[in-house]
């Protein structure tokens, strides 16, 4: 009987064991819990990040609007501070530097994955309005683990230029 007890306990840990690591689609790949958020990506390169002191989105779809909180933090560059040598054990470095661009994202819950008509309003220091425009962005899901783990919450950027808004 003690023979048997410890078959099926072997037998259990062995199936708990082959179960480890085979989350999604069952090939091995590791789904984890991270997920995404519903929202826009807005982005001002340089030059004109360097005029933006703060923005404002309007979205709507469906008969109805929200206007999410929209903070846009400045971009940067990699730059290499160099190596201590040429060997592949050598330690290399590298610094963040602006680069005079703006980025930041919207919360937008329940944002669908259909056209919304979005405002994005830009101000400079002195609070006047430089770009004020509609335009329409139709969000696309997400995959924050891979597409083998299943799709994520739909997201889309707005990118600024030239005066223009170009949805991605």
């Amino acid at each position: 009987m003690r023979r048997l007890r410890t078959a099926v306990a072997l037998g259990t840990a062995l199936l708990a064991l082959a179960a480890c690591g085979t989350g999604g689609d069952g090939a091995g790949r590791e789904c984890t819990l991270i997920g995404s958020m519903p929202g826009l990506s807005v982005v001002v390169p340089a030059p004109e990040g360097a005029r933006v002191a703060s923005a404002h989105l309007r979205v709507c779809w469906g008969g109805t609007c929200q206007e999410p909180k929209l903070e846009l933090r400045p971009t940067s560059k990699t730059v290499s501070t160099g190596c201590d040598g040429d060997e592949p054990d050598d330690a290399c470095g590298a610094s963040a530097s602006p680069d005079g661009g703006m980025r930041g994202f919207a919360h937008v819950e329940g944002l669908p994955k259909t056209s919304v008509k979005v405002t994005l309003t830009l101000r400079d220091a002195q609070g006047r309005t430089y770009l004020g425009k509609r335009v329409d962005v139709t969000p696309k899901a997400t995959f924050p683990n891979g597409p083998h783990c299943g799709e994520g919450e739909p997201q889309a950027v707005l990118t600024v230029a030239n005066g223009q808004i170009t949805p991605r």
